[in-house]
């Protein structure tokens, strides 16, 4: 549908102006008057499509929603209404995929929506716990507390994300690194070699055969080999994408040494203070565990909240099955339990959860300390494995001159 521009009176006499989706003018003028606004102007919008644009192919990330929410809080809580609110992000996000989004959220609101049910439409841009959440603030009239307590949350959660994105980025420019380089010997100064070793009539050793025939492929079939790795990186993708596949991942991440602590910590960090979140905007126990388990990012753990959720329905409380699915560590349980018996479990899973923050600092640059080495190690293997069959045939050759 096209979007269209209007200038309009208020009741009050104050100058409105401001884009609304519709079929046609009729509709843009029946929007006003319903809001006792008279029409001035109305004019159709021509977008105009940059194909070198790819903005609206950016993701909307945890650092955006939050933005979003900070923002959003920040503007209530100076009196602005939810609608200029939603007018206003529209035309300031940077992230144009959200602004698109946010857009078709205000004019939804002007048509008669609540911020709830616009953002219901858009689940694929605002994670479920922001809509639940936003939902409870309207219900309650505290949108404000809740935009605020948001923006708090998904702060806290970028900055982890951020943690672990740079907790890993030194292992992987090391692997890139050693590929690189076993690429540049096999194909680079592997074939120098090979001449030398033809014309010696020393019968090479099985260490070296294996290389030039792997140097041989890499330099005559590099694009069947490229393809090959390509299509082997597609299918790893897509099977961790599928059920079994997420199920194996995250069972291995409790399963490697090196790993299995900074994901306890991390995912405790993650459930104590989204279920702190909930509790203290007046969430039912049962209905945020049940959003809890969407949003710790695994899948073993998504069961056990879903089992834990369905123990407390039968009046079990929370600390039982939580110690059972012995994924948390005995700390967490504990203040649990103390939370549950002195009625103030948000405040001590807000508490738990700041512990935790710190304590998923500490475990990341504990690994990554400890990866460092093992990569270096595992490099210096493989380049020095080549390096030793490209030198046993001239270790054969000096026999034979001696001999």
């Amino acid at each position: 549908m096209p979007t269209y521009k209007y200038k309009a009176i208020s009741k009050l006499g104050e100058k409105l102006e401001g884009t609304y989706t519709a079929k046609n003018k009729n509709e843009v003028i029946s929007m006003l008057r319903q809001n006792q606004n008279i029409p001035v102007k109305i004019e159709e919008l021509i977008e105009k499509k940059d194909i070198l644009s790819f903005d609206s192919l950016k993701k909307v990330k945890v650092k955006d929603i939050a933005i979003f929410c900070r923002q959003f809080y920040t503007m209530l809580n100076a009196g602005v209404t939810v609608l200029n609110v939603l007018d206003t992000l529209r035309l300031q996000t940077e992230n144009k995929k959200l602004a698109l989004v946010i857009g078709e959220v205000y004019e939804e609101v002007q048509k008669g929506l609540t911020f709830a049910e616009s953002l219901k439409r858009h689940r694929k841009t605002f994670p479920d716990l922001l809509i639940n959440m936003v939902e409870a603030g309207e219900v309650s009239g505290t949108l404000d507390i809740i935009m605020d307590r948001m923006a708090v949350h998904y702060e806290k959660e970028n900055k982890i994300t951020n943690k672990i994105k740079g907790a890993m980025m030194y292992p992987i420019i090391l692997s890139i690194v050693s590929m690189l380089v076993v690429v540049f010997l096999l194909t680079f100064i592997m074939p120098t070699f090979v001449s030398m070793f033809e014309g010696s009539g020393v019968e090479l050793p099985l260490p070296t055969r294996i290389l030039l025939m792997i140097s041989g492929i890499i330099i005559n079939y590099w694009y069947f080999v490229f393809t090959a790795l390509l299509l082997m990186i597609w299918g790893i993708k897509r099977y961790i994408g599928t059920s079994k596949g997420q199920f194996l991942m995250d069972h291995i991440k409790f399963k490697i040494p090196i790993v299995k602590g900074t994901t306890q910590k991390v995912i405790t960090s993650r459930f104590t203070r989204t279920l702190s979140t909930l509790l203290a905007s007046g969430i039912p126990l049962i209905q945020a565990l049940d959003i809890v388990s969407r949003i710790v990012g695994n899948v073993i753990v998504e069961k056990g909240i879903l089992k834990a959720k369905e123990d407390v329905r039968k009046g079990i409380d929370l600390a039982t099955p939580i110690k059972q699915m012995g994924v948390f560590p005995p700390m967490a349980e504990s203040m649990i339990r103390i939370g549950e018996e002195s009625g103030a479990l948000d405040e001590i899973l807000d508490k738990t959860a700041n512990f935790y923050d710190e304590e998923v600092e500490a475990a990341l640059q504990k690994m990554t300390t400890l990866i460092e080495p093992i990569m270096i190690v595992i490099m210096a293997i493989v380049v020095g494995s080549i390096v030793i069959a490209m030198v046993m045939p001239m270790f054969d050759m000096m026999n034979t001159i001696q001999m």
